[in-house]
């Protein structure tokens, strides 16, 4: 698969493996995806990011996937099914960061094989729908943009804090070729 991908979708993927690495975290998530998704320039998913003004607001991405890590990488969405049952993830939080310290809940520390930080199963997903919706417009390689619009195509904190900034599927689509596919 990664011999199709562009040299922009290999730098989202080398680059999540450095931000996870910087953050300690125990595997390359989703989020890390998305973080280096923020940061490339002059490519397609840059050039959608900026159309729709998310590019303006990194650091208010950065804050809620920092949310979304201190609760244990729960998206809002989790918490609100949660509170369903009664169960308050933010007091939760609280309390066992009172006993253990804050960020007690992120995942952290542990080396894959080879000392790599391994990729999760949430970002290897994201991977593998960017092939699927690559090859479902029937474009040859899989561009940095791919791999965006495979965050935006499944439930979960990525989407949640992209769609919280402006970026949804539809628009999204609209942004990279013209109309919603």
């Amino acid at each position: 698969m990664f011999e199709r991908f562009t040299k922009d979708a290999r730098a989202v993927v080398v680059d999540a493996l450095g931000h996870a690495e910087r953050a300690g975290a125990r595997t390359v998530g989703e989020e890390h995806l998305l973080l280096a998704l923020f940061d490339r320039e002059g490519s397609r998913a840059s050039f959608a990011l900026a159309a729709l003004g998310a590019d303006r607001r990194r650091d208010s991405v950065e804050r809620a996937l920092d949310d979304a890590r201190r609760r244990g990488g729960l998206s809002r969405a989790d918490s609100e099914a949660l509170a369903g049952f009664g169960i308050d993830v933010d007091e939760l939080v609280t309390r066992v960061e009172d006993g253990h310290g804050a960020g007690a809940l992120a995942s952290a520390g542990r080396r894959g094989w080879f000392g790599r930080v391994p990729f999760a199963p949430e970002s290897k997903d994201v991977l593998t729908r960017s092939l699927r919706i690559a090859l479902g417009r029937r474009e040859r390689e899989i561009g940095d943009h791919h791999v965006l619009l495979a965050v935006t195509s499944r439930p979960g904190v990525g989407a949640e804090v992209l769609a919280d900034h402006g970026v949804e599927r539809l628009a999204l689509e609209r942004v990279l070729y013209g109309t919603a596919a």
